[in-house]
């Protein structure tokens, strides 16, 4: 138990001097928290939902506690933002989940009120916690503690772009809180911190609660301060002694293009002990490069933790802290077959990253369409069980039986289909892609994401953006034709001439690693790749954005036949 004078959440701006720091104490976050909740249980019932939209700061941590503390069911989601897709994404989550309270600070609110009446949310009471709430000495229980409780309700994007409220019990916190910790390897005095958004799983149950239950406190890191200069995320590990941290895979590839040597001078992190990498594909060139580059400041090999989740499962499923990473070279052509074994020497091969041994009972890797239990070296679909996975969807009574009711040909269940495929070699989980997400051509099994990294390697135009890459039916008069697109964000700057060759040379570069051609390259903005809050492509709504002509490439390379064949047809024929 910590002192309650002692920091549980200190947050960082722009300046890493303790004096600019902003923290609460475990006693004022307790306060804080029983103040809200005092505010709360005025104008609601157990059970309620509450919308919690925070600028970066301290203050979602009290809010978060609080609506705990209220016996109501937390809602995180990002602050309305500027585009028509976020601002209407939130709306559907706010009307889903039937929220009547929306919690924000002072910042934020206007934001925050001005979405409410634009998006026609009139029911919705906003607040800024900011401001004096109840009497802290007032607080009482409304309702006993149950671990089957539902606390929290992440929301999700579903296969068709509709987001899906995961909810979380009470116990599936604790159990993966607990999952966590011991995954790190956390000891007495380890303090936790990142920069990760609270409204994004990793954040608030990778970082903040087991920082704040189970550690020494938690820092957060502004996400633009990050964006903006990510050494000073390396450099709050050092200065605030941070001992474990977590990022996307995007993350630690920033730093390996931004630091620079004389940043790099600077960084002690040989006092960094675990530092995640999850939240979307794991790329053996990200974790090894940052392991051999910041080894000049006491970075250790092992301190890197790849690790598989996913909301339904709270977050964690597989990790495996105190070893380098596991990276092996495979088989390609044999993965195309759903194969995954060791490449020979000399055979064509994909560097893969092991994502761990579960922390609950043992994944299962399982056939999607027979139900069968794959052995050691197949690729299936996996499927989790155990105290981490979710209640199901919030008000979805079919996706919660289609997703978390599945039973293998042998009868093994309820299980939890995550979607993901993947395999298991020498016990580790190697993720290869999404089930709905890969491309089969020509009998073979092709990963989108394989694709759009080959893609950033090969061209640096690319590098640290976000592609798509699927397929589309069309018919080019002598009949059906299944063909590759990919779109993918480039900064805008090269001109239309430059851009041209960079789509071609895309074209050529898939057609010599993956041996497919290409019928159409679209290069967009940054920010043009739709992504979930947890920074996972939303393939399904690429695709169907540019079957609806709705995107406005920066250029558009692409097969006349195609385009002929989508102009006539539309949408509805295009599959």
């Amino acid at each position: 138990m910590n002192a309650p004078d002692r920091d549980a959440v200190t947050f960082v701006r722009d300046s890493l001097r303790t004096s600019d720091c902003v923290s609460l104490s475990y006693a004022e976050l307790d306060a804080r928290a029983r103040g809200t909740a005092v505010w709360l249980a005025e104008r609601t019932e157990p059970g309620d939902r509450v919308l919690l939209l925070y600028s970066p700061g301290v203050e979602f941590t009290a809010a978060f506690f609080a609506s705990l503390y209220a016996g109501l069911i937390a809602v995180p989601g990002p602050l309305p933002g500027r585009y028509r897709h976020e601002r209407r994404r939130l709306a559907r989550i706010a009307r889903d989940a039937q929220a009547t309270v929306v919690l924000s600070d002072r910042r934020g609110l206007p934001e925050v009120e001005k979405w409410a009446a634009d998006e026609g949310l009139t029911h919705l009471v906003p607040h800024s916690t900011e401001e004096t709430d109840g009497d802290p000495g007032a607080w009482r229980p409304r309702v006993p503690a149950d671990p089957g409780t539902v606390a929290l309700l992440q929301y999700t994007s579903g296969s068709t772009g509709s987001p899906k409220g995961v909810m979380v019990r009470h116990g599936n916190l604790l159990a993966n809180v607990d999952a966590m910790v011991r995954s790190l390897g956390a000891q007495p005095g380890y303090r936790v911190g990142g920069w990760i958004p609270l409204y994004h799983d990793m954040g608030l149950i990778g970082l903040m609660l087991p920082g704040v239950l189970r550690c020494d406190g938690y820092v957060q890191m502004d996400p633009m301060t990050f964006l903006r200069r990510p050494h000073l995320w390396l450099q709050m590990m050092d200065t605030l002694d941070v001992n474990g941290t977590a990022s996307p895979d995007f993350g630690y590839e920033l730093c390996l293009r931004r630091v620079t040597d004389e940043q790099l001078a600077d960084l002690d992190l040989s006092r960094v002990y675990a530092a995640v990498d999850g939240a979307e594909p794991v790329r053996a060139a990200t974790v090894t490069g940052f392991a051999a580059r910041f080894a000049a400041a006491g970075f250790r090999p092992d301190a890197l933790v790849p690790m598989y989740g996913l909301a339904e499962s709270t977050l964690l499923a597989t990790g495996s802290s105190g070893r380098p990473p596991f990276v092996v070279g495979v088989d390609k052509a044999a993965l195309e077959g759903n194969v995954l074994r060791r490449a020979a020497p000399g055979v064509p091969s994909l560097d893969l990253v092991g994502c761990g041994a579960g922390v609950g009972p043992p994944v299962r890797i399982v056939d999607p369409d027979s139900g069968e239990v794959l052995p050691e070296g197949r690729v299936g679909e996996i499927w989790l069980s155990g105290p981490s996975v979710a209640a199901g969807y919030w008000a979805n009574s079919e996706a919660t039986r289609a997703a978390f009711g599945a039973v293998t040909a042998d009868g093994q269940g309820p299980c939890l289909r995550t979607g993901d495929l993947g395999g298991l070699l020498d016990g580790d989980l190697f993720v290869t892609g999404r089930h709905k997400d890969v491309l089969v051509l020509h009998g073979r099994n092709i990963h989108p994401q394989d694709i759009e990294a080959e893609l950033r390697a090969q061209h640096e135009e690319l590098g640290g953006l976000h592609g798509a890459a699927f397929t589309v039916g069309w018919d080019d008069g002598t009949g059906p034709r299944e063909s590759v697109v990919v779109l993918h964000e480039i900064r805008g700057h090269w001109g239309t001439e430059r851009m041209s060759e960079i789509a071609a040379a895309m074209k050529l570069t898939v057609a010599r690693e993956f041996g497919v051609p290409v019928a159409a390259v679209l290069l967009l903005r940054p920010g043009g790749i739709r992504r979930t809050t947890s920074g996972k492509v939303e393939r399904s709504a690429m695709r169907s954005l540019y079957l609806e002509r709705a995107l406005e490439p920066l250029l558009a390379s692409e097969d006349p036949h195609l385009t002929a064949a989508l102009g006539e047809c539309g949408q509805q024929e295009a599959v």
